[in-house]
């Protein structure tokens, strides 16, 4: 690596891992404060989930497209690095007393905080760092690797201090949050010559009909189908912590399993993001996709059939193979398939945002499901849904395309005519 790739790539790392490191702490164990601290019935979560992903969804196109025109620039990345750093006071002090005085007002903050700052800022985040791995060279999987264990680190830690005081969680996030901040700060722009503006587009040129033009090709709703389908899995995380809870004898031994458990499997998600750039990059970016989905479908099933604890914690950690796989293709997908000035806009929009739209619907209906038809059963209507979309997928898809890379020579030409302009 050369000085200014190791650089980055460390810096960007470290940025992943705070992030996530933060977010986990204040959000893996979210349901369970709601449920046993706050006292919140299975729709009740459901409506703040809901929030949540409205307020993402509104957010994400945003980001995206501001992302987009930046370019390289770090500005959004520090108004997120804000946000994180309140995080601590924010749960503690405001979202707690709001829900005391209603659920509804309770639920709008907190959605409008948490899908602003966790679910809309990690795609920014997460397309900035791919942006910088593909024009320094690279894999984004290496760096985003580290994101993974900086949830599985917090998640370890999550259980025990929630029977503790789960306070102790929100304070961790701020102080994440500060070493993010500290990052960001050392971490310097890069400056792209013109051979990279010839190969990745001039990112200040961006319009919004640019952005716009997105929605009347097919290919891009054929992208919005899939996402649909893999969307479910949002919704299956939100409350599954509860389940898994309610399978022990002790609760508060359940919590602490749970914490282990999570943080158990992103430390293999972190091994996943490691690997996936290899595993895609040997069945292309579509097959890729579909088997993301189908591992998906297979994980959501098998936690409707599981009658213990075992079983599911075996379903659970699928997810270490299906999220890697699934980020890594998505990527490759949309850089291959549109234009890649727009990566971050595709990205935030075609996945997260449906991923978002989806969920904001679907939360609702799951928390319903869970209070009338119990999880079990809930969980096995929605690894249908996975299942069904995911085989519209494969003929929706746009299969692999040769793509010889230039030659020196031709590189060599570009160059110079962009110099001469």
């Amino acid at each position: 690596m050369k000085n200014s790739q190791r650089s980055h790539y460390a810096l960007l790392s470290g940025l992943l891992f705070s992030f996530f490191y933060t977010w986990s702490s204040a959000f893996s164990l979210i349901s369970l404060w709601l449920s046993q601290k706050v006292g919140l019935k299975g729709t009740e979560t459901g409506l703040f989930f809901s929030a949540v992903a409205l307020t993402a969804l509104c957010a994400q196109p945003l980001y995206g497209f501001i992302q987009d025109k930046l370019g390289l620039r770090k500005n959004l990345l520090w108004f997120l690095g804000f946000l994180l750093l309140i995080s601590g006071p924010f749960f503690i002090f405001v979202f707690a007393s709001l829900l005391k005085i209603s659920i509804l007002s309770g639920a709008v903050a907190g959605g409008l905080y948490v899908g602003a700052t966790f679910f809309a800022g990690i795609g920014a985040l997460e397309s900035y760092t791919e942006r910088v791995s593909r024009i320094l060279g690279f894999e984004f999987g290496k760096a985003r690797m580290w994101g993974s264990l900086g949830w599985a680190v917090a998640t370890f830690f999550a259980g025990m201090l929630f029977n503790i005081n789960p306070n102790l969680n929100f304070w961790m996030a701020s102080c994440s949050a500060a070493i993010f901040l500290l990052l960001l700060w050392q971490l310097r722009e890069v400056k792209t010559d013109a051979l990279s503006q010839l190969e990745y587009g001039k990112s200040s040129t961006l319009t919004l009909s640019d952005a716009m033009t997105l929605f009347r090709l097919p290919r891009f709703w054929a992208l919005i189908v899939f996402v649909t389908g893999v969307s479910v899995y949002n919704v299956y995380d939100q409350q599954f912590p509860v389940y898994f809870a309610s399978l022990f004898s002790d609760v508060r031994h359940g919590n602490e399993m749970y914490g282990f458990l999570n943080s158990f499997q992103v430390f293999l998600e972190a091994g996943g993001m490691f690997l996936a750039p290899f595993v895609v990059n040997k069945i292309g970016a579509k097959n890729g996709l579909l088997l993301s989905g189908t591992i998906m479908a297979l994980r959501v099933f098998g936690s409707g059939l599981a009658a213990d604890a075992v079983t599911i914690s075996c379903m659970k950690l699928l997810h270490a193979v299906e999220l890697p796989i699934l980020l890594i293709a998505m990527f490759k997908y949309i850089t291959t398939r549109f234009d890649p000035r727009l990566s971050a806009t595709l990205y935030l929009v075609g996945f997260q945002f449906i991923t978002q739209v989806c969920a904001s619907v679907l939360s609702p209906l799951a928390g319903h499901g869970y209070d009338l038809l119990g999880f079990a059963d809930t969980y096995m209507i929605m690894g249908m849904l996975v299942l069904v979309l995911t085989l519209v997928s494969v003929f929706l898809l746009t299969g692999e395309k040769s793509q010889a890379p230039p030659s020196p020579a031709s590189k060599n030409m570009l160059l110079n005519k962009s110099e001469m302009v």
